[in-house]
Formats: C-alpha cells, sequence, structure tokens
C-alpha cells in the first residue's frame, strides 16, 4: 500500500506543476471531452416524439414503462414487502440464509412445534449431514451457498447506496429544479417509488446467477444474469452479446455518473469554497481526488464495503439532520412547498419545460440517473452477498431507490424551493440549468450551497465536505461496478486490473476539469445506455425472480410457524 500511494503522489506532483503552469488547462480538457459527450448524448437519447418544446427519448419510456410493469406483476413489491427487506437488513432471518429454512424449522430439521430453546443449531446441523442427502448427492459434497458472497446484507446495501446516494442527490435534484421547477419533485419521487420494483428485480437476478471464483470472490451482475439466464433459454450468442455490451456500457458509466460527474460536483464546490479561479484548478482538484480514491479502490469490494458501511450512514445522516433543520425552522412553508411542488408538477410555469410532459421527463430523468433503478449497476454490489435466497437480497435492494430518492432527494428539493420562496432565482433560467442569484452564475450542487448558507452559517464547509464525502464513496463504489464489467470482457488478471483503474482515474481528472454540461450530457448517456441491454434480462427472467421470492418468503413463514407453535 505505501509503494502503491508513493506511486501516485510521484505521478501527481509533476503533473500539479505543469497544471499551474499551463494556461487554461481545464479549458482544454473540456473543449476536448465535449464532442465525445455530444456524441453519446445524441445516439443514446433519439426520440420516439419530438417538437418545438417537448422530446421524448425511447430510453425514458421504457425505464419508466418496465418499473410500472414489474410493480404491477410483482403486487407492488415496494409496499407490500417494504418492513420485511426492513428486517432482513437488521438480520432477522440470519439463520435461515445461513443454513436454510428446511434444515433447520422443517420436515428435514427441527420439527415443527418442538422447543427451540435448548436446540444447539450447529450440533444440530451436523447430525443432519451425517444421514441427510439431498437429490442423492452426500451433503458434505454439495457446495454450501451460504459460504458465497464476501459481505454482509448490511455492507451490500451501503456500498450499493454509495453508488446512488452521491451528487445526484444534490446536484441532480438542484438541476431538476432548475430546469423544471418545483414540480420535478414530484415525478422524481414518483419515478423512485416505481423504481424499487425494478431494483428488487434486478437484485435478485444478481445473486441467482452470480459467479463464485476459486478463491470465493464473487463476480456478478447484469452481464451474468444476461449470458447465463439466456443461455438457460435456449438463446446462447443473443445472451453473450448482450451482456457484452452492458458491461462495455456499464465501463462506460462507470467512468461517467459514478466518477466524472461526482468529481465535476466536488470540484464546482471546492473552487467555490476558496474562490478558486486558476485555470488549472480542476485539474488540481481531479489529481487530488484520483490519489484518494485510488489509494481505497486497490483493497476490493471488502475493503470498498469497509469504507462505506461507516462513511455512507454517517454522510447520510448528517445531510439529512442537516435538510431536517433548515426544513422545521421553516416549518409554516413547508405546506406552501409541498402544494408548490404538486401544483407544478402538473400545471408548470417554469420557463422553458413546455408542458407536464417537459416536467415530468426533467425529474424522471434525474431521479433515474440518481437511484439508477434499470441501469443494473447495484446488482453487481448486491450479488456479493452471503446468502441461500437471492430474493432475500433483491428486497433488501428495494430499499436504495426509497432512501436515495424518496427522502434525501425530497428533502434536498424542500430545502431549495423554501429558499426560492424568497425569489432569488427564475425557474427553468436559460434552459442550461445555470441561475443567477444575485447576479453571480449557480449550478448544480452551487444551487443547494447558497440554499444551505441562507440558514446555517458556515454551511459552505459542511456542504462542501458533504458534497466531497458522497463523490468519493460513489467513486469507489462505481470503481467495483466497472472492474467488474472490465473483468468480465477482458478477464480476471491483475493487469487487466490496473489498466482498468488507471483508466478510471483519469476520468476522475476529466470530470473535474471539464464543463458541468460536457460531464453531464455523458453521464446521463451512460448510465441510461445500460438500461437496453439490461431491460433484456429483466424482462426474459422475471418470472424466475417470482419463484425465488416465493422461495424466501416461504422460508420466512416456516420460521415463523415454528417458532409459534
Amino acid at each position: 500500500m505505501k509503494k502503491y500511494l508513493l506511486s501516485i503522489l510521484s505521478i501527481i506532483c509533476p503533473i500539479i506543476t505543469f497544471a499551474q503552469e499551463e494556461i487554461g488547462l481545464d479549458q482544454k480538457i473540456d473543449q476536448a471531452f465535449t464532442p465525445v459527450a455530444d456524441f453519446f448524448e445524441a445516439m443514446i437519447f433519439f426520440p420516439v416524439y419530438q417538437s418545438d418544446s417537448i422530446t421524448i427519448p425511447f430510453v425514458l419510456l421504457l425505464l419508466v414503462g418496465s418499473a410500472l410493469f414489474f410493480t404491477i406483476y410483482f403486487g407492488f413489491p415496494n409496499i407490500r414487502y417494504f418492513w420485511t427487506a426492513i428486517n432482513t437488513v437488521r438480520g432477522k432471518y440470519e439463520d435461515i440464509e445461513k443454513h436454510g429454512a428446511k434444515e433447520l424449522y422443517g420436515e428435514d430439521g427441527i420439527a415443527q412445534g418442538q422447543d427451540l430453546s435448548n436446540v444447539d443449531i450447529e450440533e444440530h446441523l451436523v447430525s443432519i449431514k451425517n444421514d441427510l442427502a439431498i437429490d442423492g448427492d452426500i451433503v458434505d459434497t454439495i457446495r454450501d451457498e451460504s459460504s458465497d458472497g464476501e459481505v454482509s446484507h448490511f455492507q451490500a446495501l451501503a456500498t450499493a447506496v454509495s453508488g446512488t446516494v452521491g451528487n445526484g442527490n444534490i446536484a441532480g435534484v438542484a438541476l431538476a429544479i432548475a430546469l423544471g421547477g418545483p414540480g420535478a419533485t414530484f415525478w422524481m419521487i414518483i419515478c423512485g417509488l416505481l423504481g424499487m420494483s425494478t431494483k428488487f428485480v434486478e437484485c435478485t437476478l444478481g445473486v441467482q446467477y452470480r459467479d463464485v471464483g476459486p478463491d470465493g470472490t464473487v463476480y456478478g451482475g447484469p452481464m451474468y444474469y444476461i449470458s447465463k439466464g439466456l443461455k438457460a433459454k435456449g438463446f446462447k450468442t443473443f445472451g453473450k452479446v448482450a451482456a457484452a455490451i452492458f458491461a462495455a456500457f456499464c465501463i462506460g458509466g462507470s467512468f461517467g455518473g459514478g466518477n466524472a460527474a461526482q468529481s465535476n460536483q466536488a470540484t464546482i464546490v471546492i473552487k467555490e469554497l476558496f474562490n478558486w479561479e486558476s485555470t488549472a484548478a480542476g485539474a488540481i482538484v481531479g489529481l487530488v481526488l484520483a490519489a484518494l480514491v485510488g489509494i481505497i479502490i486497490i483493497g476490493g469490494i471488502k475493503r470498498i464495503a469497509q469504507v462505506t458501511e461507516k462513511v455512507v450512514p454517517f454522510m447520510a445522516l448528517m445531510y439529512i439532520i442537516a435538510c431536517l433543520y433548515i426544513i422545521l425552522i421553516n416549518f409554516s412553508l413547508i405546506d406552501d412547498a409541498i402544494a408548490l411542488i404538486i401544483e407544478e408538477a402538473f400545471n408548470p410555469t417554469a420557463f422553458g419545460v413546455g408542458s407536464l410532459i417537459g416536467v415530468l421527463l426533467v425529474g424522471f430523468k434525474r431521479a433515474a440517473f440518481s437511484n439508477e433503478a434499470g441501469a443494473g449497476s447495484a446488482s453487481i454490489a448486491h450479488s456479493a452477498v452471503r446468502t441461500k435466497y437471492s430474493a432475500s437480497e433483491g428486497l433488501v435492494a428495494l430499499l436504495e431507490p426509497f432512501i436515495d430518492t424518496v427522502i434525501i432527494c425530497t428533502m434536498t428539493a424542500l430545502v431549495i424551493v423554501i429558499f426560492n420562496f424568497g425569489g432569488f432565482f427564475e425557474y427553468g433560467g436559460d434552459g442550461s440549468g445555470v441561475v443567477f442569484i444575485d447576479g453571480l452564475p449557480f449550478e448544480g450542487a452551487g444551487i443547494t450551497s447558497k440554499a444551505f448558507a441562507e440558514y446555517i452559517p458556515y454551511s459552505n464547509v459542511f456542504l462542501t465536505v458533504a458534497v466531497v464525502l458522497f463523490a468519493v464513496s460513489t467513486m469507489i463504489s462505481w470503481s467495483y461496478y466497472g472492474l467488474q464489467s472490465w473483468k468480465f470482457l477482458f478477464g480476471r488478471g491483475k493487469t487487466a486490473d490496473m489498466v482498468y483503474k488507471i483508466l478510471f482515474l483519469t476520468f476522475v481528472v476529466i470530470g473535474a476539469a471539464a464543463s458541468m454540461g460536457s460531464i453531464w450530457k455523458f453521464s446521463d448517456a451512460m448510465i441510461f445506455a445500460m438500461i437496453f441491454p439490461n431491460m433484456v434480462g429483466l424482462f426474459l427472467l422475471f418470472p424466475v425472480v417470482k419463484k425465488q421470492l416465493r422461495r424466501y418468503l416461504d422460508a420466512i413463514n416456516l420460521k415463523k410457524e415454528a417458532i409459534q407453535d
């Protein structure tokens, strides 16, 4: 680790010196990157309908339509199984996930109605293994699925949440309101609620079709459930192609939304905090962030999980407390803010948003970017969980969009809307996401920072720290997503891993130096591109999810009945 740190520092020092001397380095990076962003945006967001004021991209219809379908098909799992998901994260069903419900509480194990208080579970399992055969195989010869996986439910959730809870919650919400007005918030919430069902489906499949290496390392995600699931259905070649396409787009997503967009927003607030006007400021901040992220990601998913399970709850809690403080000291304005959000959702007045469809599209787009439901990325982290029941992690995963969009995004939106009751900026602005407050331009996280500063002294320091922590946690989680996809395409060797990590860290610098407009175009395009191949897998394999859900719920009921009897 020390050698790695010294290597990074030896690379950074001369580049910082060059960046300080080179006039307009940030601008040169931005000019080189903008055409790339424009190309991918045009390719991914091709419209199915277009008018002077409204453009409806097919990918957004696919995303929302799929979420609605899964919500209805699975009987509103976002509502029905919400508390079950909470209990799973808490570890209430850890015993059956480790050993199996039938082995512990069913006809193959402890008889229902037997007093469990004096039963040694581990000793009982040994006795089962001595005389029980499953499907003709001796139990000792069967792979113990409970040993598969590297992290707990909570660690998997924290890692995945750290990949979704990021600057989409701070900068993305501000961008949505700046473009679409308060009404965009309503549609973000709706998209978040529907996205809970999609996240449940894709993360169940992620565990169901994961690979486990000889050393116990888990490899999972859409590239695996697409290839293995479609092969089982007789579409081997099609599955391989679709999985490869997803992996390529996921690598792009790790460079864009999971990386460049995060370093971009961190740089904005850092430059604003220190009033840093250097033409190379972005590149310098990017290099420092790249060094920090590089030190962490070298440790793999276990190191990432150890960091995120501590950092994510802390930073999310602190941010929520700050939002709650602002909202509560403006208690009399809460009902006005909610009323405005609902009214503007159906009758938008923001300049340039066009109509109800316009504000709906803005809200859905920013919510999808924030919680990534449908993109399949989170299933890569969730596939590393230790469990015998794939649906258990699917239920845990549905909490992500709720935490990310329904709670955190809504709080950010309320803070900004309450702040703007003072008439500080015009909703819609010039259509670019930039608004003018006191004659100065603000965008993304800068808008949120300005709102915080109105109510909390020195909040610019707090929000800068929060944005940087959100950015770093998102980047380290997405580095894992991208690396897994890279391994799928190019193999699992150390050299291939290092090539990816160098490219990833390069995009940290690009994101910090380039403009917000070009970075978010590229980031949106890469995240939404993942939806196309991912939906192929979801729509062909969702019956498997239903079967696994019933299996897990039956296991829970078996335990409940045994204990009650």
